[in-house]
């Protein structure tokens, strides 16, 4: 019988290079600004597709702030409903179009709450949805809570109720695989993994068997084959982007995507004959899976970046 994937053990990885932070130009809070008549709850409803920039590079507020790495849309409609977004001075108003000369201003109000936000790092056990729950299967959120919190965690924060509030999972992973998954509380982070321009990578390790082969499987898998899962598939009538597909042991493949289709790997591998057996993620960007136990969590440390 093949490993759990449970029991599929990681190779060192090298983590890639850091890239650039944008800065915020913050103001103090002014108690006299007033939100627009015309704001609505950020949350009332989800942020609608990306609209175009025009021609001389202008462009709704919320998408120019988050452009800037500055927060989500979400949360720029929820400063600009507070009153805490000004432009060349002004309070901004819901809608605004801005251009790249514009000079955008943030009250440290809007700071203030961003920094309260957390992200956190789960290691997902078989049996649980990563998003929502669906066909009686519990959602992971179900799974943060202060029993479940590592107590390897280095970076100190304490868990409070109030960080379950607007905790979103960054990405899918399926109910019968396991490993790393991200949820968090941060527009910022849900944008850089899985923002439609999003370059960052994610590492899995895959157990498959060929047929009837389920022990050295390597030896019988054909190179041909191979090469395709690195590239030239296509899933729902559209190509998929170019992958690292290489050979760990004789029964594990190590994949590395830079995007994140339902259940891709296991579509892959069943086009070019393979089952999969056992699937766990490792790393999402710079963030290893690391030592983290099944069904146990951490922070994602203030110095920490994917």
């Amino acid at each position: 019988m093949p490993d759990t994937p449970s029991r599929i053990h990681p190779p060192a990885t090298q983590a890639p290079s850091a890239a650039p932070r944008t800065r915020l130009v913050l103001r103090r809070p002014d108690p006299a600004a007033k939100a627009p008549s015309t704001a609505r709850p950020a949350q009332a409803r989800a942020p609608a597709a990306r609209p175009p920039a025009a021609a001389d590079g202008r462009m709704r507020l919320n998408k120019r702030m988050a452009d800037l790495g500055l927060c989500s849309r979400r949360e720029a409609d929820d400063w600009i409903a507070q009153g805490w977004v000004r432009v060349n001075g002004q309070v901004a108003v819901m809608g605004l179009q801005v251009g790249p000369q514009d000079r955008i201003e943030v009250d440290r109000a809007a700071q203030g709450r961003q920094s309260q936000q957390v992200t956190i790092l789960l290691h997902k056990p078989m049996g649980y949805v990563s998003g929502q729950a669906e066909d009686g299967h519990t959602p992971a959120v179900a799974l943060v809570n202060a029993r479940s919190h590592w107590q390897g965690d280095a970076s100190r924060m304490r868990f409070a109720p109030a960080q379950l509030k607007g905790l979103a999972p960054c990405g899918r992973l399926d109910i019968d695989s396991v490993g790393l998954l991200v949820l968090t509380q941060d527009g910022r982070v849900a944008r850089q993994l899985i923002g439609e321009d999003s370059a960052v990578d994610k590492e899995y390790l895959v157990r498959v068997q060929y047929g009837e082969r389920t022990q050295d499987v390597r030896a019988v898998f054909p190179a041909d084959r191979l090469a395709l899962l690195c590239h030239g598939l296509l899933l729902d009538g559209q190509p998929l982007k170019p992958a690292q597909v290489d050979w760990q042991n004789p029964e594990q493949l190590r994949f590395v995507l830079r995007e994140g289709k339902k259940r891709q790997i296991r579509r892959m591998c069943e086009l070019v004959g393979l089952k999969v057996v056992g699937l766990k993620r490792i790393r999402i960007g710079r963030v290893l899976l690391g030592n983290l136990p099944v069904g146990q969590w951490r922070y994602l440390a203030p110095g920490e970046r994917f």
